[in-house]
């Protein structure tokens, strides 16, 4: 964690603790990541990522009309449990520009 560096007493929970307090308020945004401890993104209204597969970062993906894609969605997802879908995480996977150019790719 990078804040260890300037404030050394901190610790991770005091840490975790605050950004989802700043979650639940509305103030920031919370990432679930398959394999991965959640993220936390500064914008908190609702879009979608994605994941670097050298690096592990995460970036904005700019995409129209999210609520139309989820909703599109879930009336398509085939149902025989009685679910009630409440929402879904969309984190696409690639490479960022910074990992293409140190690998030459």
């Amino acid at each position: 964690m990078q804040i260890q560096n300037s404030h050394p007493n901190i610790s991770r929970a005091t840490v975790y603790r605050n950004l989802n307090i700043l979650y639940e308020e509305g103030k920031i945004g919370r990432i679930s990541v398959p394999d991965n401890a959640a993220k936390f993104d500064f914008m908190p209204a609702h879009h979608y990522h994605v994941r670097c597969e050298k690096c592990d970062k995460l970036f904005d993906v700019d995409m129209n009309d999210f609520d139309s894609v989820e909703e599109d969605l879930k009336r398509k997802i085939k149902n025989d449990n009685g679910f009630t879908f409440t929402g879904c995480d969309i984190i696409f996977k690639g490479i960022c520009p910074e990992c293409k150019k140190s690998a030459k790719i």
